[in-house]
């Protein structure tokens, strides 16, 4: 029997053309933000409490006072990420981690420069956290097909261009930090201390 080993020549290894990578790699990218928030989503509903049956309602729809302390009880009112605490506030952070270094970054980061500083601890500045939040909030309503096909425009134009301003501003929430990419820096600013007010004995 011929030994075909040695005429057979050696399959070719495939290539992928470098500008198909480049749109592989956002799509992927664009797909696991996108399955990362939809876990969010779904731990969300899965700790909201059960709906309280309708008999237990008054029927006139007035809140007894037992009733707004079993809502107040029940978890902080707002979903925004200042409101949260312990693991609430951790999970928020790591779904709110992900869009911004899959979706926001690679898209609206633009370059750092002593007129456009950035910190990439940027979740140790409270007010970074807070208006990024902010602004993903807003992008999951505005960029959700019952917002309409003017919903994106709205959110570039109300929402991220004035968060940009904000936060990259030279004297923003970075302002101690990277001004340049050769040049990591990161230093949270210190804040100004509440008033105490004293009180006459």
């Amino acid at each position: 029997m011929p030994d075909t080993s040695k005429t057979t020549p050696a399959p070719e290894p495939y290539r992928v053309p470098d500008e198909d990578l480049d749109d592989l790699a956002s799509t992927l990218a664009k797909t696991m933000a996108e399955v990362r928030q939809h876990g969010v989503i779904l731990d969300r509903l899965g700790s909201e409490p059960d709906p309280e049956p309708a008999a237990s309602r008054p029927e006139d729809g007035a809140l007894t006072a037992e009733a707004v302390d079993s809502e107040q009880a029940d978890g902080p009112a707002s979903v925004f990420i200042l409101a949260l605490g312990g693991e609430a506030y951790t999970v928020e952070l790591a779904a709110l981690s992900d869009w911004v270094n899959y979706l926001f970054l690679p898209v609206y980061g633009r370059e750092i420069s002593t007129t456009r500083p950035w910190c990439a601890q940027w979740h140790d500045h409270p007010e970074a956290v807070a208006r990024l939040h902010a602004l993903w909030l807003a992008w999951q309503q505005l960029t959700d097909a019952e917002a309409g096909l003017s919903g994106p425009s709205v959110w570039h134009r109300d929402h991220l261009d004035q968060t940009l301003v904000h936060l990259r501003a030279p004297d923003g929430p970075f302002a101690a930090c990277t001004t340049s990419p050769t040049r990591p820096n990161h230093r949270v600013l210190t804040t100004p201390a509440p008033e105490q007010l004293g009180l006459a004995a």
